[in-house]
């Protein structure tokens, strides 16, 4: 059996059984059937719960004359990437902010998550990184398509069509490293984060480790940002506008 968090423990308590039927009826073969939940879903899983809980609190206490702090902070944080998207993408960018603002709250809260004791951050864990690197490829091309409709392909092959037999292999590998990239320094900068973090509670468990605590929040906070702000710069790629 795997070493197993409490909040991993009672989800494989509770659902066990019907995960291990559903990935054997996927043609999946649990390695432990008897806990097929990982720790990395299941604090997946814990930011999903948090998150819903979190946006219905806000939403219920939503006030335009006595906005409260947390209505203020999430506000804030809106403003903040739809700014951002404005001055990258343009001035058709607030369709683009709801997908972005909730990328970097799910980011966010997953990095944050291994600084609470007994908890890790799923982001330490590279199936997660590249999870949300998917959805941001997928993103951004799918928009891209709605965007310009099948002239969007015209990205993929350069300026001038004499070298479109150059350009497609190029723009294809360099749009696949787009996720590579995003998810190795997601999941790098989370893994180092939280190996430290560990070994400073390990050896002086007061003291020294909350400076590392204050710098992995410092991180955390940081690669939400970049994540973000790469994302966006490759969504106004595919979205750009000729003028």
């Amino acid at each position: 059996m795997p070493e197993q968090l409490w909040f991993t423990a009672i989800l494989n308590h509770l659902f066990a059984a019907p995960v291990t039927e559903l990935l054997r009826a996927l043609r999946i073969d649990p390695q432990y059937p008897q806990a097929p939940i990982s720790n990395t879903v299941a604090m997946e899983f814990l930011v999903f719960l948090f998150l819903v809980l979190i946006f219905a609190l806000v939403r219920s206490r939503l006030s335009v004359d006595n906005p409260g702090a947390l209505q203020h902070l999430f506000e804030g944080a809106h403003g903040f990437i739809e700014g951002q998207s404005g001055e990258i993408i343009g001035h058709h960018s607030e369709g683009y902010t709801p997908f972005l603002t909730a990328l970097a709250f799910f980011i966010l809260i997953s990095n944050l998550l291994g600084v609470i004791p007994g908890f890790e951050s799923p982001t330490a864990s590279p199936v997660v990184p590249l999870g949300c690197a998917i959805c941001a490829f997928v993103y951004y091309q799918t928009q891209g398509f709605r965007h310009a409709g099948i002239a969007y392909l015209k990205h993929f092959f350069g300026p001038v069509w004499w070298l479109a037999w150059l350009m497609l292999p190029i723009e294809i590998i360099s749009h696949l490293a787009r996720m590579l990239s995003l998810t190795i320094r997601l999941f790098a900068n989370m893994f180092a984060g939280d190996m430290v973090t560990l070994v400073f509670f390990s050896l002086v468990p007061v003291g020294i480790p909350i400076i590392f605590l204050g710098l992995h929040i410092g991180v955390s906070l940081l690669q939400t940002y970049i994540f973000v702000l790469l994302t966006t710069v490759y969504l106004a790629g595919a979205v750009a506008e000729e003028h």
